[in-house]
């Protein structure tokens, strides 16, 4: 594959990013794959065996903690290394048998050709993305100031930065205007249009470091850095009123954007097709145990916990977190599939979710099952 790097700075980073995983091969060896494989004599009877890892969300509690067991599944708990991990043992096909993975990069490398892994229709991680574009705010003021300027990211492939590339692209600052800084390299970049502009961060910096500095203007994060945690005074967001900007969006679009999906294994599929059926029913079991827990504002240490709550619903409707090919999570995902083309699979055919699904999920049954009913009772029987 062509690079965009000159031959010594490649082997520099590839020498960086063989460093950089030692500690994470050394994990490996502790993975759920290696605890099923010393826990083989425990296996139930007539269950089939899988491993699992996923983010610890109270969306999946029951599921982890065994209250819910998937329909002839023995389920193997895989710990939680933490959700980059998770997505770089998907990527390398070294994780378990269902993993959460990086919707995103799931999109790019189905689209390259691999065939090793396929999705259910259970999205764990779900998040609006506009309070999430960072700026200098002595160098910029409105989106349009960042056209043809310098953008960082720790890489660019986090499922976030393809959604805040297509907001930006929407609000006429041309992803293929910006050059993209980025912190470490993945099979992402290394598979981009030629005329991305993609720039490594230099030895020793990181880019929301060059961001404070001003040596770029903007940065795309994944996730609440402490530099906007704790309100440093020179940067900011695009978007200050992205609470406004987000509910606006939703309004107008309905889409509450998708991260990431659950992948499984082709191979278990295709030889137990029933499995797609069994572990979306167990992943929504679980789901619906965690809002009839959470029901109860008692659990949750905010004071308008239940303003909040009813808020949403009244939005939303009753699941903001639904599973399933439903209409509204098929042009959500779709989104993101035409994100993914536009900015890294130009001159490919576009991805069809017939591609990216288990045949089975377009089968479920929808909406799907109601396991668990709330119970407002629970919060204490009115006794204070």
């Amino acid at each position: 594959m062509a690079t965009k790097k000159p031959v010594r700075r490649a082997a520099k980073r590839s020498a960086a990013k063989r460093t950089a995983r030692r500690p994470a091969r050394r994990a490996l060896k502790r993975t759920p794959r290696a605890v099923a494989k010393k826990a083989a004599a425990k296996k139930v009877a007539g269950k089939l065996r899988l491993s699992m890892m996923t983010g610890s969300y109270e969306i999946v509690r029951a599921l982890k903690e065994g209250e819910v067991k998937p329909k002839g599944i023995d389920l193997v708990i895989g710990g939680f290394p933490g959700t980059g991990a998770i997505h770089d043992r998907v990527a390398e096909g070294k994780a378990c048998d269902i993993n959460e993975f990086n919707g995103g990069h799931y999109i790019m490398q189905k689209a390259l050709g691999r065939d090793d892994i396929t999705a259910l229709p259970v999205f764990l991680h779900r998040r609006f993305r506009h309070g999430f574009i960072y700026i200098n705010k002595a160098k910029v003021k409105e989106p349009k100031d960042l056209i043809g300027k310098r953008i960082g990211s720790v890489s660019l492939g986090p499922a976030a930065n393809y959604w805040m590339r297509g907001y930006l692209d929407e609000l006429g600052v041309p992803h293929r205007s910006i050059t993209w800084v980025i912190d470490r390299s993945d099979d992402q970049d290394r598979n981009a249009p030629k005329d991305l502009k993609i720039e490594m961060a230099p030895k020793g910096r990181r880019t929301y470091d060059m961001l404070l500095t001003g040596e770029i203007e903007g940065a795309l994060s994944p996730s609440i850095t402490r530099m906007i945690g704790e309100g440093d005074p020179r940067v900011g967001r695009l978007f200050p009123n992205y609470e406004e900007v987000e509910a606006d969006y939703y309004r107008r679009t309905g889409i509450f954007p998708i991260m990431h999906v659950t992948t499984v294994p082709t191979r278990i599929v295709e030889k137990h097709p029933w499995v797609v059926e069994s572990l979306t029913h167990a992943f929504e079991a679980a789901k619906q145990l965690a809002y009839k827990r959470l029901l109860n504002p008692r659990v949750v240490p905010f004071a308008w916990y239940r303003t909040y709550w009813e808020q949403e619903r009244a939005m939303f409707g009753p699941d903001p977190w639904e599973y399933g090919l439903s209409a509204r999570n098929r042009k959500n995902y779709d989104t993101l599939v035409g994100y993914v083309h536009a900015q890294l699979l130009t001159g490919r055919p576009r991805p069809r979710l017939e591609d990216l699904f288990a045949k089975e999920a377009f089968e479920l049954a929808l909406p799907l099952p109601r396991f668990h009913e709330l119970d407002y009772a629970a919060e204490g029987g009115g006794r204070g």
